[in-house]
């Protein structure tokens, strides 16, 4: 598959809008970053919305803080955050000062699987970017790359993907306690690389023909 260019970024207008919304379209599109002077990544298969004032699941839910400050930034800010020795990439949405983000939790690796797999070696392709911890180890993103402007950031790219339109399924986030109920999670249904259970799809996930 052709490496997307410069020109096919996605501009911040596309971050501005509705949370739930970015976070369904951000599926099918790709996340690249640079690595050792190439770049690396796929194509986004799964993401998940956080919401400002009103989401407890959300970083936001208890207003400003040295820890989310970058989530109230301005759209298309990279907000990186550790969990469990593992980092989260997130791109805010909205208005600034608002406090919601999408997290990427899943993408289908494409380019620079061989740097991918120095940075999380893996047996198994499906294992190396299916789920947000993964992701982040693979493509070598720290908490440095936090604040990040996408705009203006010379290791990651997020651009359209015109190959195929991907079939959306949408179901309650992963690994949260409050607003169990919200469905905020948003996937490429019969996906191989989508993180989580087989059961949330509608189609099964059929492994790849180019994958052993």
């Amino acid at each position: 598959m052709k490496l997307p260019q410069k020109t096919d970024c996605l501009n911040t207008e596309f971050f501005q809008r509705k949370t739930d919304i970015v976070a369904q379209e951000l599926v099918g599109k790709i996340l690249l970053r640079r690595l050792d002077h190439r770049w690396i990544g796929g194509i986004i298969v799964e993401t998940e919305a956080y919401l400002g004032a009103g989401d407890e699941a959300s970083h936001s839910h208890r207003g400003l803080t040295a820890g989310n400050s970058q989530m109230f930034g301005s759209a298309g800010t990279i907000y990186v955050y550790p969990i469990h020795n593992h980092f989260c990439f997130n791109i805010v949405t909205e208005q600034k000062d608002i406090g919601s983000a999408v997290l990427i939790r899943a993408i289908e690796p494409i380019w620079g699987i061989d740097s991918m797999l120095v940075n999380r070696p893996v047996k198994s392709i499906r294992q190396l970017t299916r789920g947000p911890g993964c992701l982040c180890k693979a493509l070598a993103i720290h908490k440095q790359h936090n604040g990040h402007y996408l705009g203006k950031s010379k290791e990651f790219r997020i651009t359209q993907h015109t190959v195929q339109s991907p079939k959306i399924t949408t179901t309650p986030r992963i690994g949260i306690s409050r607003d169990q109920e919200l469905l905020l999670r948003f996937f490429w249904d019969g996906n191989w690389y989508v993180s989580g259970r087989v059961q949330d799809h509608q189609s099964r996930p059929l492994k790849p023909k180019d994958i052993e």
